[in-house]
């Protein structure tokens, strides 16, 4: 049976538990909130690539790029973006679910035959995505320094590598796997097609009626310096949703954490409290015992 003694020492590393995981609550929240202010400031610089694309579409003119050059699929790359940290709840677990069901439908698409190379970002993911290698798929660790906090520079290179081996014909096509931030109480989960490049021109007024352009220098320069921009700016989206998801993740596993731990708390103050009044009744009894005798 517990003693007081013991239920005040459980009480106490549930409460310093409790502080830990509030705190981890607001330090994620934090963090949330600025993943989130880098996809705003990206999407006016996306909107912008859509309509130079869209207006090239819409007009009267013969371009094409490397990277919307399509074949016959005989080796894939698929990049899924997981988390380096964990405490994040079942964030990795419902990535890699989905990565297992993109590479069956892969599978189906283009027959077993086909190489797949899996490019796992983040520590996490990257372990449980050691269990895939073997019967044609392939399991290839980011690049030194591409990791799930990884921006700047190191975003640019990955991009870059990426790209080079679409172009150089090592890989017929890529694709990504990763968690779309919605809210901090809603993450989606997409597997899409990253190269060969398909312009997103559904939204961009121009693209709806044709229009007269005149381009400078001319409209194959534009295009192929506008898709590489564009494929960039894909990535460092993704990069910055998973960001923001897996703290959003987090927050709702801190949160989690917490509400068990108050009521955990609760419960063992009222055992607490129930057990000190049964030792002071105890106590009176005796008193009043020997003041009978």
């Amino acid at each position: 049976m517990a003693t007081l003694r013991d239920l005040k020492g459980r009480i106490g590393s549930v409460s310093s538990s409790e502080k830990i995981t509030g705190a981890m609550k607001m330090i994620s929240s934090a963090k949330m909130s600025k993943a989130t202010r880098e996809i705003k400031r990206l999407l006016p610089f996306r909107t912008q690539l859509e309509s130079i694309i869209g207006n090239l579409l819409g007009a009267d003119a013969e371009f094409s790029s490397p990277l919307t050059a399509e074949r016959p699929v005989k080796h894939a790359t698929v990049l899924a973006w997981g988390s380096d940290d964990g405490l994040c709840g079942a964030y990795n677990v419902n990535i890699f679910k989905q990565l297992l069901q993109h590479l069956n439908n892969m599978r189906s698409l283009y027959g077993a035959e086909v190489e797949i190379t899996v490019v796992p970002v983040g520590q996490k993911l990257q372990r449980a995505c050691q269990a895939l290698a073997g019967n044609g798929i392939k399991v290839q660790p980011a690049p030194e320094g591409v990791n799930s906090k990884a921006d700047g520079d190191a975003v640019k290179d990955f991009t870059a590598s990426v790209r080079s081996a679409f172009e150089r014909g090592e890989t017929d096509r890529v694709d990504v796997v990763y968690m779309h931030f919605i809210s901090a109480g809603k993450q989606n989960l997409v597997a899409e097609q990253l190269m060969p490049i398909t312009p997103r021109t559904g939204s961009s007024d121009s693209a709806k009626a044709p229009g007269l352009y005149i381009f400078e220098p001319d409209a194959q320069t534009i295009f192929r310096t506008a898709l590489p921009l564009m494929l960039l700016s894909t990535v460092q989206e993704v990069f910055c949703e998973n960001r923001a998801s897996e703290q959003a993740a987090r927050v709702m596993a801190m949160q989690s954490a917490n509400d068990n731990a108050s009521k955990l708390l609760e419960q063992l103050r009222l055992e607490y409290n129930k057990l000190r009044q049964q030792s002071i009744t105890a106590e009176l009894l005796d008193i009043l015992g020997g003041q009978v005798k």
